[in-house]
């Protein structure tokens, strides 16, 4: 029983190990959560008030502009997938694989090709596992996205969106991401972020949630100097551009939400599985001490019997 003691005393030796090392990652995905939360709600003002002005310069003209134009027979969409670059995140990365997944089967049943855009090391991997094509990839800042990041990923889906079909480009953009609702929830969503649709005066996005709230319901006509077309060249770029830093900022928020939440579950399991090791190695300690003092009994009757017999 002795070796069995041994065993049971390394395993609870090697699962504590393992739990200072979750709970140091638990503790260390807690504080990057409130960063994280602080440039969600830091970057917001900026994307609010840009949607305003895109707002008024798209319903206050009479301008046709090809970011804002839905196409008659749209044939290419560009999807953008926002992943991490690490994993010890539970399911965090699996379901924004699977939401995009569901959008890219309900483009292809539109009849519409689909360009892959992926941010992240586990959204490249599980596209390079299946071979499948990825025209843009992107990755080391999934933890910490900062606004150079944001538009490295924008510029080539400007390019394509501004770019004809005919000529390589696509009719619609459309991001994955994970969306930040509290510590314990957090959703994959998408959305369509161009064109631009105005149902009723207020933007929406499609399919997904709207990239717009609270925008004015009645615009008026204004003269725009230089021209409106030329406005929306400047303002759609900044569009994109801060919609998708606020993704990569909700995706990193929740990232580390999932992170926490996991190796808090590690923990906790690590802490259950010491006492159970604990309870199995006192049982084997009791073992050993109750045939050491049998051992000993039936020595000493042994060796009383003996002097018995040589008494004789």
């Amino acid at each position: 029983m002795g070796a069995q003691l041994r065993v049971y005393k390394r395993r609870i030796k090697s699962v504590t190990a393992t739990k200072k090392i979750t709970r140091a990652m638990e503790m260390i995905a807690a504080s990057r959560i409130i960063k994280a939360q602080r440039k969600v709600t830091a970057s917001e003002p900026y994307a609010k008030e840009l949607t305003h002005a895109v707002t008024a310069v798209a319903q206050g003209s009479d301008t046709k502009h090809p970011l804002l134009t839905e196409a008659e027979q749209p044939k290419r969409a560009a999807v953008l997938l926002i992943t991490s670059d690490r994993g010890l995140a539970g399911g965090y990365n699996s379901n924004a694989i699977k939401a995009a997944e569901g959008l890219n089967a309900r483009l292809a049943a539109e009849g519409k090709e689909i360009e892959s855009y992926i941010v992240g090391s586990k959204g490249v991997a599980y596209y390079s596992f299946r071979d499948r094509a990825v025209k843009e990839s992107f990755t080391g800042f999934t933890d910490n996205p900062s606004y150079a990041d944001a538009k490295a990923v924008a510029a080539p889906l400007i390019e394509a969106v501004q770019r004809k079909t005919a000529e390589g480009g696509v009719d619609e953009l459309h991001i994955v991401y994970t969306e930040f609702v509290s510590m314990m929830t957090q959703t994959a969503v998408d959305a369509r972020m161009l064109p631009l649709s105005f149902a009723g005066g207020v933007e929406s996005a499609g399919e997904g949630e709207g990239t717009a709230k609270g925008a004015t319901a009645i615009m008026p006509l204004y003269d725009f100097e230089p021209l409106a077309e030329d406005v929306l060249d400047a303002l759609l770029p900044r569009y994109v551009e801060s919609r998708v830093y606020n993704a990569l900022l909700q995706a990193a928020a929740s990232k580390h939400a999932a992170t926490r939440r996991a190796m808090k579950s590690a923990t906790d399991n690590a802490e259950d599985l010491i006492k159970s090791l604990t309870r199995l190695a006192n049982a084997a300690r009791q073992a050993d001490i109750t045939q050491e003092i049998s051992e000993i009994v039936g020595g000493a009757s042994a060796l009383a019997d003996a002097n018995a017999g040589s008494d004789r």
